[in-house]
């Protein structure tokens, strides 16, 4: 009867120190905070661009490049797109990231358009301040991401100016 009762002793004693050990554990814990689309992507899709340019040329539909770099401790990405109409331009841009859910992201970059040659690209035919405007969403359970966004060129054609506007989307895959 010693030998149960001194058991009974030792596993209400052990008993209490897991509680212990789990009390202090959920003490230390922090919250759970959404990191949306958490990650880095390369990506291709289709860019559209909106507006004609002074000489009626800036309308057209291409293709386009995405690269999203993540920077994991602050809200903040550096991003690049390469924009293939019947001209070239690539766009960098550092973006502001603001989680929606834990798969999506808004974002709004700063960056500059530099477009080459003489014909028009998506976003116009000189280099230019460009804004950034987009969304990321990443599929649940896989490396995929669709992204979509719009580039806002301004003073973006040599000749007359005048802001140029292209929308594109695609999808990407996160390392």
């Amino acid at each position: 009867m010693v030998c149960l009762k001194d058991l009974s002793v030792r596993v209400t004693g052990m008993m209490l120190g897991c509680l212990a050990t789990v009390a202090g554990l959920g003490a230390i814990a922090q919250p759970a905070s959404a990191q949306a689309a958490y990650g880095s992507y390369v990506g291709a899709g289709a860019t559209f661009g909106i507006n004609d340019g002074p000489q009626g040329n800036g309308r057209q539909i291409g293709g386009v490049l995405a690269v999203r770099y993540k920077l994991l401790e602050l809200p903040l990405s550096l991003r690049a797109q390469a924009l293939i109409g019947s001209g070239t331009a690539v766009v960098p841009t550092i973006s502001y990231d603001v989680p929606i859910n834990w798969q999506t992201d808004a974002y709004l970059g700063v960056g500059a358009a530099f477009a080459s040659g003489d014909t028009p690209s998506p976003v116009g035919d000189k280099t230019s301040f460009a804004l950034q405007p987009g969304v990321d969403y990443v599929v649940p359970n896989s490396n995929t991401v669709l992204f979509g966004n719009a580039i806002i060129a301004f003073d973006a054609y040599r000749n007359g100016g005048g802001t140029a506007v292209s929308v594109q989307g695609g999808v990407g895959l996160r390392f």
